[in-house]
């Protein structure tokens, strides 16, 4: 029986390189920064164009899709997540490191039907690294089959987080807390790389074990959820219940999850 959703994925495939030659273009020019919710939350006019490309470009081709977008909401369009086919786009994952051309910038595109992931496309642009993940398929990074760390010993493990956006002294104290424990266990070190798309990819090659972050959102990780899945780890959240499409999660190898 045919793959009925190759095709999007294909095409998420096309448009993901597509947005990653407008990205890797304007980091060449002088950029206008606007602020969203706090001074750390920035956005860019490539953020709102990209993602402008990418939602009418989808649409033109599948106009009984629906879709949920990162800036289309910080518009003030509502998120809703239906049972129809639906895009959830990030159209720059890591727009600080954009802003001051740190290179750990990705296009994030998650295909969902029936409130399932069915694929997910993340584009390193910077690094020129695609990674793809379908359901029942695997997870790839231009064509290599990854599979997540075999790590069983978290004393041994490398981790992946970040300090989010919020500059409040309670978020900031929360934050350095939880490192503060994961340091304390002891665990050989973390890392950011300010984008938790391409964590979660990190962790999918197994050059991460585990990645953790409290309160990012659905286009955070529609893309590259699958991807973990399918090189075999598990998305929970902190409670060990498996992630849904909202709220704090927690992405982890299968082997490490059973020390929680």
């Amino acid at each position: 029986m045919a793959d009925p959703w190759q095709e999007c994925m294909d095409y998420a495939v096309t448009l993901a390189r597509q947005a990653g030659e407008v990205i890797c273009e304007a980091l060449k020019h002088e950029m206008n920064v606007m602020i969203k919710s706090s001074p750390a939350d920035l956005v860019t006019a490539t953020d709102q164009k990209v993602e402008k490309m990418l939602i009418s470009s989808i649409k033109e081709k599948y106009p009984s899709h629906s879709f949920i977008g990162e800036e289309s909401v910080a518009a003030g369009e509502k998120s809703v997540l239906t049972d129809n086919p639906t895009w959830i786009i990030d159209p720059i994952d890591g727009t600080t490191n954009f802003v001051h051309r740190f290179p750990f910038v990705a296009v994030s595109i998650g295909f969902v039907v029936n409130k399932k992931m069915e694929f997910g496309v993340v584009y390193s642009c910077v690094e020129d690294k695609m990674y793809t993940g379908r359901k029942g398929k695997g997870a790839f990074c231009n064509g290599q089959k990854l599979q997540v760390s075999q790590q069983e010993d978290i004393t041994k493990s490398l981790l992946v987080t970040e300090l989010g956006s919020s500059r409040t002294p309670e978020t900031i104290r929360i934050v350095l807390s939880n490192m503060e424990k994961l340091f304390s266990i002891p665990i050989h070190g973390i890392r950011s790389v300010g984008t938790a798309a391409v964590n979660m990819c990190l962790v999918a090659t197994g050059g991460a074990d585990a990645y953790y972050e409290m309160g990012i959102h659905c286009w955070d990780m529609a893309g590259a959820g699958i991807i973990v899945t399918e090189a075999g780890g598990v998305l929970m959240d902190v409670t060990g219940t498996l992630m849904e499409l909202k709220g704090i999660f927690f992405f982890m190898p299968v082997r490490l999850s059973s020390l929680y």
